[in-house]
């Protein structure tokens, strides 16, 4: 069954097609790799897709309804999430905080209150141990590592119990160990019901991790299935080698 559905989307930027009447189909349950070359539209697609842009033309589904024109607060609501190539989080919030925001639907100012404690907290200090930064909960944001931020910001994606998570390059400038706790939590997630749909230039961390692949190139998918398929698919090769 497919989750979210991309039909005929088609984005310019001026004279430049960016997206150009792109079909895909995000299947529920799944980890979804998205794949191409440098400039193949991939993150115009995730864009269009969480409203931070609007299209051209076609249409965009999620759960068989209509999320075309929402911005990027009603596409949240509606229970997809996102992570961004460099990481988005409160600099000058500690890593608890952080992941207190994204359930806090009152604004910052309720972390300070009585009502910032309790089972919210609880909630975001499992996030922390199960990502394994535990250790940092009171340290501000600004003070993380690299790698922890992007651990830390995909725990406040997750504190909003979110049904799809977009996945921007998640692996990209990340150490090989941290890379695994990574691909171990996501498969972890996937088996407690969230679903994922990544773009990741490591193919590795890709084939190895997504049940799906789908390859697009200059703004339209040209091929999609099992991971060792479309490893071999010529269409793919071509595609890569050309760019």
């Amino acid at each position: 069954m497919s989750l979210l559905k991309v039909d005929h989307v088609s984005k310019r930027f001026g004279g430049v097609v960016a997206v150009d009447d792109c079909t895909l189909s995000i299947p529920a349950g799944g980890i979804t790799g998205l794949i191409g070359p440098n400039g193949s539209g991939k993150t115009t697609i995730f864009n269009l897709i969480t409203g931070f842009i609007a299209k051209d033309e076609g249409q965009i589904t999620f759960k068989s309804q209509p999320i075309d024109g929402l911005g990027p607060d009603r596409v949240y609501e509606r229970g997809i999430g996102r992570t961004f190539q460099l990481a988005r989080i409160f600099p000058r919030l500690t890593a608890l905080e952080n992941l207190l925001v994204p359930i806090r639907r009152r604004g910052l100012r309720a972390l300070f209150s009585r009502a910032g404690f309790g089972h919210e907290r609880s909630k975001a200090m499992e996030m922390l141990e199960f990502l394994e930064i535990a250790h940092v909960a009171d340290t501000l944001g600004g003070s993380l590592s690299y790698g922890q931020r992007k651990l830390l910001e995909l725990g406040g994606v997750m504190m909003a119990e979110p049904e799809l998570v977009l996945l921007d390059e998640p692996a990209g400038g990340v150490n090989p160990a941290l890379l695994e706790r990574i691909a171990d939590r996501l498969r972890t997630l996937n088996s407690r019901g969230t679903s994922f749909l990544i773009v990741e230039h490591n193919m590795s961390f890709v084939m190895n991790l997504c049940s799906e692949v789908i390859v697009v190139h200059r703004g339209r998918q040209i091929a999609s299935g099992k991971p060792e398929a479309v490893r071999s698919d010529p269409a793919v090769l071509d595609a890569y080698l050309g760019a």
